[in-house]
């Protein structure tokens, strides 16, 4: 018996004012939300790809950046950094009203980064990210699947690709 496995076309996003690429198994579409802070109003770039087919292995893959003001938040300030993610992924569990699976340090290129998992919809469905502060631009990659499909290869494949185009270590 022959089995075939629908291979997924993947290609590389690129997105040259966010100053990076991702492999994206699809039509990646822009948004921009504004968000009023204590610090400003502070601009999130959104690019997102949701699959067309009847139940996908992921829901969505997504990428978002934004830029804090200059003096606000840096990547080679230690302290700040530490409060900046520990606050990031506790309003990320918050803003789903979910359960923090796990959360990690990590890095890239040197910049400070983590990596967590938040379970919400009553246990249900999943969103697993991987974030950076480079100099006092903050990425986002996330992906959202549903509990049962949380561990397919696309996950990682999405998150793992991520990485700054040559030459733009110096964002701001």
């Amino acid at each position: 018996m022959n089995i075939t496995i629908a291979q997924e076309s993947w290609d590389v996003f690129q997105s040259f004012d966010g100053k990076f690429k991702v492999l994206t198994p699809g039509e990646m579409v822009t948004k921009e939300n504004p968000i009023k802070t204590e610090i400003g109003e502070l601009n999130y770039i959104t690019f997102l790809h949701q699959p067309a087919e009847k139940n996908p292995d992921n829901l969505v893959y997504m990428v978002s950046y934004c830029d804090y003001p200059k003096y606000s938040i840096h990547s080679d300030s230690t302290e700040l950094v530490e409060e900046f993610f520990k606050t990031t992924v506790e309003t990320a569990v918050e803003s789903v009203k979910g359960e923090l699976s796990y959360s990690s340090e990590i890095t890239m290129n040197e910049f400070p980064g983590r990596l967590w998992r938040v379970d919400y919809n009553d246990g249900k469905a999943l969103i697993k990210t991987k974030s950076f502060l480079v100099k006092n631009r903050y990425y986002s990659i996330q992906v959202i699947s549903l509990k049962e499909k949380g561990m397919n290869l696309q996950v990682d494949k999405f998150l793992d690709s991520f990485s700054l185009l040559s030459g733009d270590n110096n964002i701001n």
